[in-house]
């Protein structure tokens, strides 16, 4: 049977209460009897001594045993609370107050009596009591001399027979057993207070014990299972755990999600991809098995015209397979970031100049406003490079001859914005929500001799965000198109 942490403790509670209380009782029990007999005992030490000393039949070490027994019995009446024996010096009882039938004992150890004698402050002191056989009560005790001689002892035992009768029938009155049920009844009731304490407590970690086996019942699949709503209180440590696990939980699910979703855009990925791979590889073979067949009957303007294509779907193949790599490198974050600080201007002279010729040659007007731009920014030089290179490519292969494309450059508070723009083809609204998706290619992309993989807009993005900042689109079809981005501005 397995047993739940509520039972485990309210079972450990009960056994260490029920353990608890028997030893309190009989620990209280002893102690007021201990302290009874003590009291009792020393308040009655000198009983016998007087008695032995104002009693003529004692004082002079003479006894009469009819009169003793005479006398003993008077006394029990006067005090039922006494039983009186006489002993002789070997401690054997000689007379006594009872009745002859009820005397279990002849002789009565003389130990205890020298003990008390001898050491009034030992009390309680215990000796035999004559009406049972192993039974010892407390008694008062005195030496009865004649002389220098030692005739015998005066042997009273304090609560006897008639007091015990009377005591036990006083521990059986109905009040006294009305207090008695009182006090268990008091003892439970604080039991099942201690219970439902217990149960208050451990409900919520029953609950969410119960949580976590359902959740890993449906494999984690929040959407399978309610899970308890809990309340992040600072002070209660099982709702933070509660909560804690209700975002973890969450956390899980959408790990998994992104997980499920980043395999199928991968799966998807490589399904457009490989279009792309094939169409060069495709050209490419087709022409060099062309070369092999036909061999010397191609002239050598055609075998040149052959290689040239040859050799330049290879090379579209080659950089369509590096930028595929450098995608999935971006994606897996292992990337190495190299932070520095200079100036944004240089930078983008430098891009320009770059392209000045391809732009000359489709008469293109390619510009930098404001020309003299003094910003200084803390980047990555090479990553940002990419970046605005990838953005000037794509602007020149989507502007017309006559067009114009230019790079911005504003201030806005900390930050410094950097605008791409051109008066290009645009991009419909349709296409906006996509162009930074790996695998989407727009409706109006261009096919041109220029050598591109599509792949460009998507790794700029991710190098963005990996100089945490991102990239921004606002275009119109037939109206141009401006990509912008932020980066952190140095103040000097």
């Amino acid at each position: 049977m397995k047993l739940s942490l509520y039972q485990r403790l309210a079972f450990s509670v009960c056994g260490a209460f029920i353990v608890l209380a028997s030893l309190l009782f009989y620990w209280s029990n002893s102690l007021a009897e201990q302290s009874k007999f003590q009291a009792e005992q020393k308040l009655h030490l000198q009983l016998a001594d007087h008695l032995a000393h104002d009693n003529p039949l004692l004082q002079d070490g003479v006894y009469d045993k009819a009169a003793l027994e005479n006398l003993f019995h008077t006394l029990m009446l006067l005090g039922p609370a006494f039983e009186f024996y006489f002993l002789d010096p070997a401690g054997n009882i000689i007379t006594y107050s009872a009745d002859a039938d009820k005397i279990k004992r002849k002789k009565v150890e003389l130990a205890p009596l020298v003990n008390l004698i001898s050491n009034p402050a030992a009390v309680p002191v215990f000796g035999d009591d004559p009406r049972h056989a192993n039974k010892k009560k407390i008694f008062s005790a005195s030496p009865i001399y004649r002389g220098d001689n030692l005739q015998g002892y005066l042997y009273v035992i304090i609560g006897g027979e008639i007091y015990d009768s009377i005591f036990s029938q006083v521990k059986n009155d109905k009040r006294l057993q009305q207090y008695s049920t009182l006090f268990i009844g008091a003892l439970l009731l604080l039991l099942l207070i201690l219970l439902a304490i217990f149960r208050y407590f451990t409900a919520p970690i029953k609950q969410l014990a119960n949580d976590m086996q359902a959740i890993k019942a449906v494999k984690f699949d929040q959407s399978k299972v309610s899970l308890s709503s809990w309340k992040n209180h600072q002070s209660n440590e099982v709702h933070m755990l509660g909560d804690n696990f209700n975002a973890m939980v969450k956390q899980i699910n959408q790990q998994f999600s992104l997980l499920t979703e980043n395999d199928r855009i991968r799966r998807e990925l490589l399904a457009h991809l490989s279009h792309d791979l094939r169409t060069p590889l495709a050209t490419m073979q087709g022409y060099i098995e062309t070369m092999v067949i036909k061999g010397k009957e191609l002239t050598e303007i055609e075998q040149a015209e052959f290689l040239s294509t040859a050799q330049r779907n290879g090379m579209q193949l080659k950089r369509l397979i590096d930028q595929i790599f450098e995608l999935a490198h971006l994606d897996d974050g292992q990337v190495t970031v190299n932070l520095e600080t200079f100036a944004i201007g240089e930078l983008l002279h430098d891009i320009i100049a770059k392209f000045s010729l391809k732009a000359k040659e489709k008469q293109i007007t390619l510009s930098l406003q404001p020309e003299q731009c003094g910003f200084i920014v803390y980047s990555d030089i090479a990553k940002l490079e990419r970046i605005i290179t990838n953005l000037i490519e794509n602007a020149i292969r989507h502007t017309d001859s006559q067009g114009e494309i230019g790079i911005i450059v504003s201030q806005l508070s900390d930050k410094i914005k950097i605008a791409v723009t051109d008066n290009g083809s645009g991009i419909s609204k349709e296409d906006i929500a996509y162009i930074f998706d790996a695998r989407y290619r727009a409706s109006n992309a261009v096919e041109d001799s220029t050598p591109h993989t599509g792949l460009g807009l998507a790794i700029s993005q991710k190098l963005s965000k990996i100089l945490n900042s991102e990239l921004f689109v606002d275009s119109k079809l037939g109206q141009g198109s401006c990509f912008s981005m932020s980066l952190q501005l140095v103040q000097h």
